[in-house]
């Protein structure tokens, strides 16, 4: 608000100083025309004759009234004065309309603000879009140095020439979940193909039963047979469809732990290896420059590397212990969840190829297992068309 002022101040004494120069001008001007008068009516009086101030001129007829002589002073009096006051009129008209200019010319910066507003908006859309690409010119900048100090302490740990940070107990740790996961992730794979082929025979079984009471019905002299065997079929067809449910239950666990539960450690060990990297990666630059001469420029980098790797050190420390803390619960997780999808695993596949119905629903109840609807797995009739 000052700094408008000030220029709206400054503003106004220039156009009272621009003000005052014309009208010197003016008056200098008006001057000059004056001057060119008076040498053009020298020059006339020097090619017409004698001076006419002398002589009068009779404006009426002959032998008129004496108050019809006018003076030949008189006349050049009245030619002078028109002349000055033309000379005035005419600067004064051009004063003015110089004035009026310059109004117009401030009336932008005087009037109702709107060019003023619309040139601030710019300026400010402008500025800020100035922001946005310096701040991404400098992440783009952070981004490649980081790039490179991780590019170059990774090649140096595969070389040989760089050293780096082990948690020998942590490491182990890793190593053996990575191993479980691949182990688990073969007996889903194995399970899910069980759950294949053992539908496959399901359905067979049931179209097996459903052509023995076809032919039960078609054949008199083989009804009470062909019935015994459609009547078997459609038992292990219910029972099939019971282990069914209980295999389908043990494979969405399995696959819940080690797709969900088991990728999220696996994600923060990701981070916590990257973080171990960076850390590793400072604290080589920051040895190398501490090796070094010390002078002033030095020193400077020394400090910021130092705060640098103290960041980096900070950061792998927080995640370090998050990696422990989830490599801990996973354990617990892992062990409750097996324990009870194994124990339902072996009791219903025990029960059913013991021919132990009640038991295989028994085992199901126990472990809250719902079986789908018949027909269930099938798509409607809207899916369809």
């Amino acid at each position: 608000m000052y700094t408008v002022c000030g220029d709206h101040s400054l503003r106004q004494l220039f156009v009272c100083v621009f003000y005052c120069t014309v009208l010197c001008l003016t008056s200098v001007q008006a001057a000059k025309i004056q001057w060119t008068l008076d040498e053009k009516d020298l020059q006339q009086v020097m090619v017409s004759g004698p001076n006419l101030n002398e002589t009068s001129v009779v404006s009426g007829g002959y032998g008129g009234p004496a108050g019809g002589i006018i003076p030949t002073s008189s006349i050049k009096d009245l030619r002078m004065k028109s002349r000055g006051q033309g000379v005035g009129l005419v600067s004064s008209q051009s004063a003015a309309r110089m004035i009026t200019n310059q109004n117009q010319t401030d009336q932008p910066f005087t009037g109702s603000g709107m060019h003023h507003s619309n040139s601030n908006q710019n300026m400010s859309v402008e500025e800020a879009n100035r922001g946005v690409a310096v701040e991404k010119l400098d992440s783009v900048k952070k981004w490649g140095i980081n790039t490179y100090k991780c590019t170059k302490q990774m090649f140096s740990e595969r070389f040989g020439r760089g050293s780096r940070t082990v948690d020998l107990e942590l490491e182990a740790q890793i190593d053996v979940l990575r191993d479980t996961k691949r182990k688990y992730e073969s007996v889903l794979r194995l399970t899910s193909a069980l759950t294949s082929h053992f539908y496959n025979m399901v359905q067979t079984q049931q179209a097996l039963g459903d052509t023995f009471a076809d032919l039960s019905q078609k054949s008199p002299e083989l009804r009470d047979e062909f019935g015994y065997n459609a009547e078997t079929q459609k038992l292990l067809c219910r029972n099939g469809e019971a282990l069914l449910g209980a295999i389908n239950f043990f494979v969405s666990s399995i696959n819940t732990l080690v797709n969900k539960t088991m990728e999220d450690t696996l994600m923060t060990i990701k981070l916590y290896e990257a973080a171990r990297l960076e850390f590793d990666a400072y604290r080589a630059d920051l040895e190398e420059l501490s090796l070094g001469p010390r002078d002033a420029a030095t020193m400077v980098r020394i400090e910021v590397s130092q705060q640098q790797y103290q960041v980096q050190r900070d950061k792998y420390e927080r995640l370090r212990s998050d990696v422990t803390i989830k490599l801990k619960f996973l354990e617990e997780n892992k062990v409750k969840v097996m324990h009870k999808q194994l124990l339902l695993f072996h009791n219903a596949i025990s029960a059913y190829f013991a021919g132990n119905q009640q038991q295989l629903e028994q085992t199901l109840r126990q472990f809250n297992v719902k079986l789908k609807p018949p027909g269930s797995d099938k798509p409607s009739w809207l899916e369809e068309s």
